[in-house]
């Protein structure tokens, strides 16, 4: 056991995607391609002026229109199907148009999901025949899931909304998956961890996503200001004595990567390994430059 954590800031970017761009961003804006379609949706913070003339924008099939707080509606040129599919390497996700501006995908998360896919085919390769337990909490529609669950992990999946489980299990079964593959729970995250502590559970690799403010399966409130830390703390407790890796993402929270990364540390540093903490980016394919997305913190073994 080691008291001390190496700890570096690093900044990500988005992998392995043929069938996804970031064309252009800007005045609040960003313009991508998802598969065939191109959307134009909303981005505050993006203070820089586009790169791409007005005219390549409007080439968007779907715009996001905005009509009180965060929902809205999708404007469409085209009638675009309920939705479809989109491959990250040899896995697909399915792209949904949200009332939220969303499409159940998150590009820049490739960056974690390669990561994860090279610890755990190490760990293959150094322990074969053992089958990691990978927990993902506040998981969404689950991509990262399917990503540990193709690398032959046992995956548990929390998350408190019953459509983002079922849109989870569509890209669980169009990427090939058996059904058992991923173990689904629709459960408040603390509360379900709580019992896994109490039950004995260990896990291999922890993944979480939690939002600024949310609510649990019955209605539990979630801060991320006081239970964030408080979730840090119980998920220690369900880890392994080795583990291989916890990912902590914050995106659209209130935290800077150096306070983020210091509390992953703080709580990891009974075990070997070593935190790195930064910025997810996605980097345009026409100019090179690079938005930034959420940041992030991540534990791994030695």
């Amino acid at each position: 056991m080691s008291d001390l954590l190496s700890f570096k800031l690093t900044t990500i970017k988005q992998t392995g995607w043929d069938e996804y761009e970031l064309i252009d961003s800007g005045r609040d804006e960003k313009l991508e391609r998802f598969g065939p379609y191109i959307l134009r949706r909303p981005h505050p913070g993006i203070n820089w002026p586009k790169s791409q003339p007005e005219q390549v924008w409007n080439t968007a099939d779907a715009t996001f229109r905005k009509t009180q707080g965060d929902k809205g509606f999708w404007q469409m040129k085209k009638q675009l199907p309920e939705s479809w599919p989109i491959r990250w390497q040899d896995l697909v996700a399915s792209v949904h148009l949200s009332p939220f501006k969303h499409t159940g995908i998150f590009p820049e998360q490739s960056a974690h999901w390669k990561w994860m896919q090279d610890i755990l085919e190490k760990h293959k390769k150094q322990n074969p025949g053992h089958q990691p337990h990978i927990l993902n909490l506040f998981a969404y529609t689950g991509m990262a899931s399917v990503v540990c669950a193709k690398m032959g992990a046992k995956v548990t999946h929390v998350d408190a909304s019953r459509s983002s489980i079922g849109w989870a299990k569509q890209n669980q079964l169009a990427s090939g998956l058996d059904e058992r593959s991923i173990r689904w729970i629709l459960d408040d995250v603390v509360k379900f961890v709580t019992r896994e502590i109490k039950r004995g559970v260990k896990y291999d690799g922890i993944i979480m996503d939690p939002p600024a403010y949310g609510h649990g399966s019955k209605g539990e409130v979630w801060n991320f200001k006081s239970s964030f830390p408080l979730l840090l703390d119980l998920c220690t407790q369900i880890l392994v004595d080795e583990p291989l890796f916890v990912l902590c993402n914050a995106y659209a929270v209130p935290i800077s990567i150096q306070t983020l990364g210091s509390l992953l540390q703080e709580n990891m540093k009974s075990y070997n390994g070593s935190v790195e903490a930064g910025e997810l980016i996605i980097e345009e394919t026409k100019t090179n430059r690079q938005l930034s997305t959420g940041v992030f913190a991540r534990f791994s073994c030695q």
